[in-house]
């Protein structure tokens, strides 16, 4: 087993007043050419935006874009004319493929939002767009991994366009789990949203994340209760 360790106080961060963003790898003003991407996932941004404020519509090709809000919500519209709302429990993909404009604004004048979002490159380029959201039940991660999104949409999961599977898993204090890697070659990046535990025996807490490779399974052990979001991609 191979692994590299990413604390949360390591990540890019932005401050544009109404936004404020920590980057994982690389990302706009932020570049660090050792934390470029791991694997597929080229981008994972955890976002603020101030109530009333947003992204105005830009345009995107050829990624799939994931985007999980954890608090608030989202108002989503794009040029093939959805317009959603995305609200926390939910989780949206977009698989941009051959382009597409959308606009992400927090959907409340009052309450911030915060939510990840994740860039994942796609197993075929130049698709036609396609969009789709699900929300989910929060009590079915409780102690056991509940699968978000996937190739195979196991578990009535969200389609991506990449051998990728995104699950997410509320582990209770003193509570453990062994996830078992889906598809050979295949690494996974655990980023831990909340909480305090050990993940192949390393000690994560809340925003830090660790990606794992050369295995074919890893246990998380959680010391306090604790919401890990896990992000399995190819590695090639």
């Amino acid at each position: 087993m191979k692994h590299i360790i990413h604390k949360a106080e390591s990540r890019g961060y932005a401050n544009h007043g109404w936004l404020k963003s920590y980057h994982t790898f690389s990302f706009a003003g932020y570049h660090n050419p050792e934390r470029v991407h791991f694997g597929m996932l080229r981008v994972l941004n955890d976002d603020f935006v101030d109530a009333g404020m947003g992204f105005g519509k830009h345009p995107h090709d050829n990624m799939e874009i994931i985007s999980i809000p954890l608090s608030g919500a989202l108002h989503h519209q794009d040029s093939t004319g959805r317009d959603k709302i995305i609200q926390t429990g939910d989780v949206q993909i977009m698989s941009a493929g051959t382009g597409i404009f959308h606009s992400e604004v927090n959907a409340s004048q009052v309450e911030p939002v915060t939510f990840l979002q994740l860039w994942i490159f796609p197993k075929v380029n130049n698709i036609e767009p396609r969009y789709d959201q699900k929300e989910f039940n929060v009590a079915d991660r409780t102690n056991q991994f509940q699968v978000v999104v996937s190739p195979t949409q196991e578990n009535d999961s969200l389609f991506i366009n990449q051998d990728a599977w995104l699950s997410l898993i509320e582990l209770e204090e003193g509570k453990e789990a062994m996830y078992t890697i889906h598809k050979e070659g295949n690494g996974v990046y655990c980023f831990v949203i909340d909480g305090q535990l050990e993940i192949a025996d390393e000690n994560n807490e809340r925003r830090d994340a660790i990606g794992i490779w050369d295995t074919t399974d890893f246990s998380l052990k959680a010391n306090q209760k604790s919401t890990v979001l896990i992000i399995e991609v190819p590695m090639n």
